[in-house]
Protein backbone atom coordinates (compact mmCIF):
# COMPACT_ATOMS: atom_id res chain seq x y z
CA UNK A 1 0.00 0.00 0.00
CA UNK A 2 1.36 3.44 -0.75
CA UNK A 3 2.43 6.25 1.75
CA UNK A 4 1.30 9.65 0.80
CA UNK A 5 2.23 12.86 2.81
CA UNK A 6 -0.28 15.05 3.07
CA UNK A 7 -0.06 18.65 4.11
CA UNK A 8 -2.57 20.61 5.39
CA UNK A 9 -2.97 24.54 7.13
CA UNK A 10 -1.58 23.46 10.60
CA UNK A 11 -0.33 19.47 10.20
CA UNK A 12 1.57 17.37 7.80
CA UNK A 13 0.38 13.89 8.09
CA UNK A 14 2.01 10.50 6.94
CA UNK A 15 -0.62 7.52 5.77
CA UNK A 16 -0.64 4.36 3.90
CA UNK A 17 -3.67 4.54 1.39
CA UNK A 18 -4.99 2.41 -1.25
CA UNK A 19 -4.84 5.54 -3.69
CA UNK A 20 -4.96 9.64 -3.48
CA UNK A 21 -8.98 10.10 -2.68
CA UNK A 22 -8.89 7.17 -0.05
CA UNK A 23 -5.65 9.58 1.50
CA UNK A 24 -7.53 12.48 1.00
CA UNK A 25 -10.86 10.86 2.81
CA UNK A 26 -8.71 10.05 6.11
CA UNK A 27 -7.02 13.49 6.58
CA UNK A 28 -10.53 15.44 5.64
CA UNK A 29 -11.98 13.10 8.49
CA UNK A 30 -8.98 13.59 11.02
CA UNK A 31 -8.98 17.62 10.37
CA UNK A 32 -12.38 18.69 8.52
CA UNK A 33 -12.13 22.21 8.94
CA UNK A 34 -8.37 22.34 7.40
CA UNK A 35 -7.34 22.42 3.79
CA UNK A 36 -5.21 20.16 2.12
CA UNK A 37 -2.14 22.57 0.55
CA UNK A 38 -0.38 19.68 -0.65
CA UNK A 39 -0.52 15.72 -1.07
CA UNK A 40 2.71 13.88 -2.10
CA UNK A 41 2.53 9.72 -2.70
CA UNK A 42 5.88 8.66 -1.33
CA UNK A 43 8.50 7.13 -3.85
CA UNK A 44 8.79 4.47 -0.47
CA UNK A 45 6.60 2.83 1.79
CA UNK A 46 8.76 4.09 4.55
CA UNK A 47 9.34 7.19 6.41
CA UNK A 48 12.51 8.61 8.00
CA UNK A 49 12.61 11.63 9.88
CA UNK A 50 16.05 12.64 11.28
CA UNK A 51 16.49 13.07 15.16
CA UNK A 52 19.07 15.72 14.66
CA UNK A 53 16.54 17.79 12.75
CA UNK A 54 14.50 17.95 15.25
CA UNK A 55 17.04 19.10 17.62
CA UNK A 56 17.74 15.60 19.30
CA UNK A 57 21.03 14.61 19.34
CA UNK A 58 23.07 12.31 21.78
CA UNK A 59 24.13 9.49 23.90
CA UNK A 60 20.46 10.12 25.83
CA UNK A 61 17.36 8.30 24.60
CA UNK A 62 15.04 10.35 24.62
CA UNK A 63 11.68 8.95 23.58
CA UNK A 64 11.35 6.83 26.45
CA UNK A 65 11.37 9.89 29.38
CA UNK A 66 9.66 12.10 27.22
CA UNK A 67 6.84 9.58 26.86
CA UNK A 68 7.02 8.94 29.98
CA UNK A 69 6.65 12.61 31.26
CA UNK A 70 3.61 12.66 28.81
CA UNK A 71 2.24 9.63 30.67
CA UNK A 72 3.03 11.35 34.03
CA UNK A 73 1.16 14.67 32.43
CA UNK A 74 -2.13 12.78 31.14
CA UNK A 75 -0.89 14.25 27.66
CA UNK A 76 -0.46 17.93 28.91
CA UNK A 77 2.48 19.28 26.86
CA UNK A 78 3.40 22.15 29.28
CA UNK A 79 3.32 19.88 32.44
CA UNK A 80 5.32 17.06 30.38
CA UNK A 81 7.87 19.64 29.58
CA UNK A 82 8.66 20.46 32.75
CA UNK A 83 8.83 17.27 33.76
CA UNK A 84 11.04 16.41 31.03
CA UNK A 85 13.25 19.63 32.06
CA UNK A 86 13.12 18.40 35.83
CA UNK A 87 14.34 14.58 35.39
CA UNK A 88 17.09 15.58 32.43
CA UNK A 89 18.15 18.87 33.24
CA UNK A 90 17.76 19.58 28.88
CA UNK A 91 16.76 23.63 28.64
CA UNK A 92 13.26 24.86 27.94
CA UNK A 93 13.63 24.72 23.95
CA UNK A 94 15.75 20.79 23.82
CA UNK A 95 12.53 19.71 26.06
CA UNK A 96 10.16 21.26 24.35
CA UNK A 97 10.92 19.26 20.66
CA UNK A 98 11.29 16.69 22.75
CA UNK A 99 8.24 16.49 23.81
CA UNK A 100 6.23 17.42 21.01
CA UNK A 101 8.25 15.00 18.64
CA UNK A 102 6.94 12.62 20.46
CA UNK A 103 3.61 14.00 20.84
CA UNK A 104 3.68 13.80 16.84
CA UNK A 105 5.22 9.65 17.12
CA UNK A 106 1.85 8.88 18.86
CA UNK A 107 3.30 8.15 22.49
Amino acid sequence: MPLFEVETENHILITWAEDDDVATSAVTAAYPQETIIRQTKRPRDTWVISKWALGISGSMEPCHTARDCLAKAEGDKVHAIRLYMQQTGADLEQSRKVVESNMVMGW
